[in-house]
């Protein structure tokens, strides 16, 4: 089975799979690297589902994505947890990964960051009387609302919004066509191609004003 291990977040602003004329989302390369075997603390892995506009971009369906510092586990309840807090159906583990993965590297070159994640996973596995990521959604969600505010909470919280939204696979799960102040705004490239809410009336949302 070949698997596509997936590689760091890089946070860029500008997707390296943005089509520079229209504000589609054109096939592209994922942030995946090819390699045939990974080794390290723990490792993640999936499939993406059939039909998803990930599975039709990405170069094989199974990703992988290596822990250095966490445990299998721990990497588990990580995704677990970023569910929580930021619940998107679209978004598949793979995209949930990231958030693993990025908090894996914090852990490597800050050991205080390590031992919090350390302690606060375990304490997440606690407070449910065994596996986080396998617990029910109501037992996962009273446990996260429990520790709301600490420490561990926060930077669980803080390297969601980057992870998980700053990356082409985002982008393309949820149809982000990319940065487009640089290229005039959305005036012309996307301006009015919502597709995911009802269709406004013409009073509330008339054509733009070109001068």
């Amino acid at each position: 089975m070949h698997v596509i291990p997936i590689a760091p977040s890089t946070h860029t602003h500008h997707s390296a799979c943005e089509d520079e004329r229209s504000g589609q989302v054109p096939k592209c390369d994922l942030p995946l690297a090819r390699r045939d075997f990974l080794q390290g603390t723990g490792l993640l892995m999936g499939t993406l589902a059939a039909g998803s506009v990930l599975a039709a971009l990405a170069p094989s369906p199974v990703w992988a994505a290596e822990l250095k510092q966490l445990s299998t586990q721990e990497g588990q309840t990580l995704i677990a947890m970023g569910r929580v807090l930021y619940p998107h159906k679209k978004l598949p583990d793979a995209v949930y990964a990231l958030l693993a993965k990025d908090l894996d590297a914090k852990a490597g070159t800050d050991a205080a960051t390590a031992t919090q994640l350390h302690e606060g996973l375990a304490a997440l596995d606690q407070a449910v009387g065994g596996s986080f990521a396998k617990a029910p959604a109501g037992k996962r969600l009273a446990a996260v609302k429990a520790i709301e505010g600490t420490s561990f909470f926060n930077t669980v919280r803080g390297q969601c919004v980057t992870s998980l939204y700053d990356n082409d696979m985002a982008y393309a799960a949820l149809g982000y066509p990319g940065s487009a102040w640089e290229k005039g705004g959305y005036i012309t490239r996307g301006f009015q191609d919502l597709k995911w809410l009802p269709a406004p009336s013409k009073a509330a949302s008339p054509p733009p004003f070109l001068g």
